[in-house]
């Protein structure tokens, strides 16, 4: 018997060790692809970067320039797409959370969130085309807008249903005893205590659409010139970055590369801000 559960002890123990050192490797192999490409971007990135990033408009081939339209036009869009789709995400992740434990239509609304949340954008672009683009005539920085909130909802909706679950029971039932309406409990007492978790859902939904060229392209397209007509196209970082990395032009190539540094950045930044400065805390509720 003795030898029989050494053996087996033994066995555990390399088949653990196999498994360990397969995982290690993995995450090294990931690692030296991800380090790789960011040292990439920062090598060919920081020569382009300057203070004529953020003064000068892009310019016409052969001539010095900036990004400041591309800047502001994905400001633009991003900030507002975010205001269309944060209401609308967080509604409907608090209806799944709070009243989708019955009926047909919370299950149905899972599989389309999760449907919109593996969908590629640029199905999201070609949609927005045919029902807005189409009907205008013309590309515009509304259309651009359009095709980004729609991909900020699915994302705040599957942050909020998530935590939204995770809020103790009990916190509603000493609620609900102290004769409180659902809707306050709802907006009170589960909201309140969630809050961290969906402003993280938020930010990473900002972080993704803040790269997003394929719907861009369809929407918004391009514009070389400064611009704040929404319902004019407009210039943003994603699609001028496509479009400068493709020239022949080596001053394009090198604000493509400043551009491509800079979204790199933010979403750096913002991925920073979602998981250190709204961290759930032991003491936050």
């Amino acid at each position: 018997m003795v030898p029989n559960m050494f053996d087996l002890y033994l066995r555990r123990r390399v088949i653990n060790s196999v498994g360990l050192g397969v995982s290690v490797l993995a995450m090294l192999f990931g690692l030296f692809w991800l380090g790789w490409i960011l040292w990439t971007l920062l090598v060919n990135g920081l020569p382009g970067l300057g203070m004529h990033v953020f003064t000068q408009t892009t310019p016409p081939p052969g001539s010095s320039g900036g990004l400041v339209n591309a800047i502001f036009g994905s400001l633009m869009m991003v900030v507002i797409a975010t205001f269309i789709g944060t209401p609308i995400g967080i509604l409907a992740g608090t209806y799944l959370a709070e009243f989708g434990q019955r009926g047909w239509l919370a299950p149905v609304t899972r599989f389309i969130n999760d449907v919109l949340l593996s969908a590629p954008s640029i199905v999201i672009g070609l949609f927005v085309y045919e029902i807005y683009v189409m009907k205008v005539g013309h590309f515009s920085g509304w259309g651009g807008t359009i095709a980004l909130s729609i991909l900020v909802i699915p994302v705040v909706i599957r942050t909020t249903e998530n935590m939204l679950r995770l809020i103790p029971n009990s916190l509603r039932e000493a609620a609900a005893a102290l004769g409180t309406p659902q809707w306050k409990i709802i907006n009170f007492v589960t909201l309140r205590a969630a809050r961290a978790g969906i402003l993280t859902g938020v930010l990473l939904a900002v972080a993704r659409i803040s790269g997003e060229t394929a719907p861009l392209l369809f929407t918004a397209l391009n514009n070389q010139f400064w611009s704040t007509d929404m319902n004019q196209p407009m210039a943003n970082l994603p699609v001028v970055i496509f479009q400068f990395a493709m020239s022949p032009y080596e001053d394009w190539q090198s604000l493509a590369w400043a551009g491509a540094l800079l979204i790199t950045l933010s979403v750096l930044i913002l991925n920073i801000v979602a998981r250190v400065m709204f961290r759930q805390t032991p003491n936050s509720h």
